[in-house]
């Protein structure tokens, strides 16, 4: 079971959880982060890390955002892994409680 990275995510992309993953499955879009669901181990540590708490065990996904389990595994494929701690996006703290933003995620 992979950890998976939904809405909350979007427009924001904090990414304490990059320090804190020890396989380096986080992938980077222009304003979102998936994990790589092949690399994922299962190790919790990023739940904790995440400050919007985005991250949920695949299991856990709520209903309305079961959608990003399919959506971390495409995008995973597609984009570049991140591996360091990056400052979130400027305006990051203005998105963070926001809902309904899948229609702001750049691909």
């Amino acid at each position: 079971m992979a950890y998976v990275v939904t809405e909350a995510c979007i427009r924001c992309k904090y990414t304490d959880c990059v320090d804190v993953c020890p396989v380096d499955c986080f992938r980077e879009g222009a304003n979102f982060l998936v994990i790589d669901p092949t690399e994922c181990i299962d190790c919790t540590l990023c739940v904790a890390e995440c400050p919007v708490e985005a991250i949920y065990a695949e299991d856990d996904v709520p209903e309305g955002q079961r959608h990003f389990i399919a959506l971390n595994a495409e995008l995973a494929k597609e984009w570049k892994p991140i591996v360091e701690r990056k400052d979130p996006l400027s305006d990051a703290d203005e998105w963070a409680a926001r809902k309904d933003k899948l229609g702001e995620l750049k691909r």
